[in-house]
């Protein structure tokens, strides 16, 4: 069933710009590698045929700043890595997000010590936190669905 069944005789298709932009940034979001521990298998798995994340627009993780505009922070984050994180995350155009993956990204995990950042929402803005350790590919996918609902909801802003 095509546009044609759905409109009838109308012949036009009407929306709002605010809707046209979020339709298409949620259909097409590159996601960048940064994948640190464990988690980074599970992210793996989910771009693999089985899960596949490419029926999402996610076709390829980019391995450069400049072409994504999602971050997945997949695993822990150490104090040392902290700097380096933060450097990608200022690299990538506007408008970006960051989604924090399992346990050790979200809190810390089972690594209460002076040498892992606890979350990493002390270093980069988090939009969605997937929990587990590690969590499956489908709680992955899960938080990408949850992110294209707050993207799909933004309003456009004035410019300043």
């Amino acid at each position: 069933m095509g546009v044609e069944q759905k409109l009838g005789e109308m012949g036009a298709v009407t929306t709002t710009l605010e809707q046209a932009m979020n339709w298409g940034r949620t259909r097409a979001m590159w996601p960048m590698l940064f994948g640190l521990a464990c988690c980074a298998i599970e992210m793996m798995a989910a771009q693999s045929a089985h899960y596949d994340m490419s029926r999402f627009g996610m076709e390829l993780m980019r391995p450069s700043p400049r072409q994504a505009d999602l971050m997945i922070v997949a695993g822990r984050v150490s104090r040392k890595m902290a700097p380096v994180l933060r450097h990608l995350f200022d690299q990538m155009a506007e408008p970006k997000w960051v989604i924090a993956m399992g346990d050790c990204a979200s809190c810390g995990g089972v690594f209460n010590n002076y040498a892992v950042v606890q979350g990493v929402d002390e270093i980069v803005p988090v939009d969605i936190y997937v929990s587990g350790c590690p969590p499956r590919p489908e709680a992955l996918i899960g938080g990408v669905m949850a992110l294209y609902e707050k993207v799909e909801a933004e309003k456009i802003k004035a410019a300043a």
